[in-house]
């Protein structure tokens, strides 16, 4: 019985990554043609009409700010239930499994910044934006994946994706630490108090959904007047939900946290997330000077994108395995896996996030940010896509070849 017990829950498992898989990479692919509608309007006769809806008003803030400070606020809420879900009853729940994602996750933080900082190094201003090209966009990478077809073995989709998600969770500690403005300490106190309060729900074992997202409500609006970036309310108030591990139909009938993650993916992957998109990549290209391409925080964060991603993740992965702290994603060889941490230089989302909360009063080096996470994400998917289909297909014909030896 306890065998069986085991096999079912592994198969639940592979079933909700499976379809956490699928629901992420549709909504890359959707991400992608809202990311490319908003460039192409910024740069056409629309152009006018684009920017000056975003930045109309809308009650106390613009539109921009809705979206950027307010809807972003359910994709962090998000990232905060996948990582919890993750690490208590997921693909980063013990040790064994943490070790490879989170060391390459760490690679792909350390070598970027290093990289955004060496170009960057002889302009002080600049060096704001360091921690721009340590993240990677799970939903695009997805979306790339999955036009790769089957051939890419599952391990390898799983391992960026846990990778992505130790990013994530990477990125918002950097949030918190790093581009946090002057904090007014009543509306901190008022955050941690209502905070509290849902540490208590979750104690008490309360397992209704609607006091988790009053609560939320009020932290968001508690965290957005203290200074600290509103959206890391949605990380924080998710870390409150209460999940029952390995419930037997994550779906409704599970735990609140499953719950939640269920009816919340879709609007996030198909509408907060492409919105942001749309409303954030519209760069005016015939708007900056002739040199933007090069000039120091666009080569900064391309580089760090395409360049210090690819060389961190598969570095630090490739020393983890050597060292026999881990094992290589099962199915996947090395130059898959070389094609994989290409593929994480796709930074868009959280970059893009993190760039506009490092230039906030210099609408110039936000224009440099946007061309250099554009850049870097274009130049990672393509060469990232190109080596891991090359990978996969000669990985199928000396699979192909031995088949018959096999066989006999």
């Amino acid at each position: 019985m306890t065998a069986l017990r085991l096999r079912a829950r592994l198969r639940r498992r592979r079933s909700a990554m499976r379809a956490f898989l699928t629901g992420e990479a549709l909504g890359g692919l959707v991400l992608m043609g809202a990311a490319a509608a908003g460039l192409i309007i910024a740069n056409s006769p629309l152009a006018t009409t684009y920017f000056n809806v975003l930045k109309a008003y809308v009650g106390p803030l613009s539109l921009l700010h809705w979206i950027n400070d307010g809807l972003m606020a359910v994709f962090f809420l998000i990232v905060g239930l996948e990582v919890k879900r993750e690490l208590v009853d997921g693909q980063l729940s013990t040790w064994p499994r943490r070790i490879l994602p989170g060391l390459a996750a760490l690679g792909g933080m350390v070598v970027p910044a290093l990289i955004y900082v060496a170009i960057t190094r002889d302009t002080p201003e600049a060096l704001r934006g360091w921690a721009t090209p340590a993240a990677t966009d799970i939903a695009f990478t997805l979306g790339i994946l999955a036009l790769l077809g089957r051939r890419v073995p599952i391990s390898l989709k799983i391992f960026v994706t846990a990778l992505a998600i130790v990013d994530d969770l990477g990125a918002v500690l950097i949030i918190a630490l790093f581009y946090t403005a002057e904090l007014a300490l009543p509306w901190l106190a008022a955050s941690a108090a209502v905070l509290a309060a849902l540490v208590a729900l979750n104690r008490f074992k309360v397992m209704a959904l609607w006091p988790y997202l009053l609560g939320a409500a009020v932290l968001w609006v508690c965290v957005l007047m203290s200074g600290v970036h509103a959206t890391l309310a949605g990380v924080a108030a998710a870390l409150t939900i209460p999940l029952t591990p390995s419930p037997a139909k994550p779906d409704a009938s599970g735990s609140p946290l499953h719950r939640l993650e269920h009816g919340l993916h879709p609007w996030s992957a198909f509408l907060v997330v492409p919105v942001f998109g749309f409303a954030n990549a519209g760069v005016p290209l015939g708007g900056l000077p002739a040199d933007a391409l090069f000039a120091p925080v666009t080569l900064g964060v391309a580089m760090g994108l395409f360049l210090g991603k690819q060389i961190g993740v598969f570095a630090f992965t490739w020393l983890a395995v050597r060292l026999r702290w881990a094992d290589c994603p099962e199915d996947a060889n090395w130059a898959q896996v070389y094609g994989a941490s290409i593929l994480c230089g796709v930074g868009f989302t959280m970059s893009l996030f993190i760039g506009l909360l490092a230039f906030p009063a210099s609408p110039v080096l936000q224009g440099e940010v946007k061309l250099g996470v554009l850049t870097g994400s274009l130049l990672s998917a393509v060469l990232g896509a190109a080596v891991l289909a090359q990978a996969c297909r000669a990985q199928a014909r000396a699979l192909a070849r031995t088949a018959p030896a096999t066989g006999a």
